[in-house]
């Protein structure tokens, strides 16, 4: 086995999925009108959605100000960076891949993108309903957007991790922390190949 997750990196995950179904959950109830009528109690659903995007926004800040900054740090450097290796991922072919394959590392970074417009859309609809002179035009639309595409990430997310069955076994790395290395060396070579060296 080989360590591919930390602790800091484990929370910061589960605390975003937890936090995203939370906030999924009661924003379907109060999109869909069907799942509004059997609820039936839009006001507690609405303080439900805003209470778990308010404790969600906190545990985030936590995770990072108290867990492993460096190795956080270390992340997203890595997943920012796309290198040659990963364009040709991308294009289809094979190249030996780091801690994070092109996929991960544009699932991370789409993401990242969209929990910071959920905050800001999600802010100004809270916002405008208190104020009218910040109900703008298309923040709704905004949220929704973002919405059916974070579905969509969601949707392709489960199937590589539960379902697929070359790279279900990632889901050990995000759950206990460790992967095999025969696994690890076929999926992210360069970065089995560096832990090897010490880098």
């Amino acid at each position: 086995m080989i360590r591919r997750f930390g602790i800091t990196e484990r929370a910061l995950h589960w605390v975003h999925a937890t936090g995203f179904f939370a906030m999924l959950a009661t924003g379907l109830v109060l999109y869909l009108p069907a799942l509004s009528e059997i609820v039936a109690r839009r006001n507690l659903v609405k303080n439900v959605h805003l209470f778990s995007a308010l404790v969600w926004a906190i545990a985030i800040v936590l995770v990072v100000v108290l867990g492993d900054r460096r190795r956080l740090r270390d992340d997203w450097r890595e997943i920012e960076t796309i290198d040659g290796d990963d364009r040709r991922w991308l294009r289809g072919r094979k190249a030996p891949q780091g801690r994070f394959n092109a996929g991960q590392k544009l699932n991370a970074l789409v993401t990242s993108a969209f929990a910071l417009l959920f905050v800001v859309s999600g802010f100004f609809l809270w916002l405008g309903e208190r104020d009218h002179r910040f109900l703008f035009d298309g923040t709704g639309t905004v949220h929704e957007f973002l919405t059916l595409g974070s579905v969509g990430l969601l949707v392709g997310h489960l199937y590589l991790a539960v379902i697929h069955p070359s790279t279900r076994h990632a889901l050990r790395g995000i759950t206990v922390g460790d992967v095999r290395e025969d696994w690890a060396r076929e999926h992210h070579a360069k970065w089995v190949e560096a832990e090897r060296r010490g880098l």
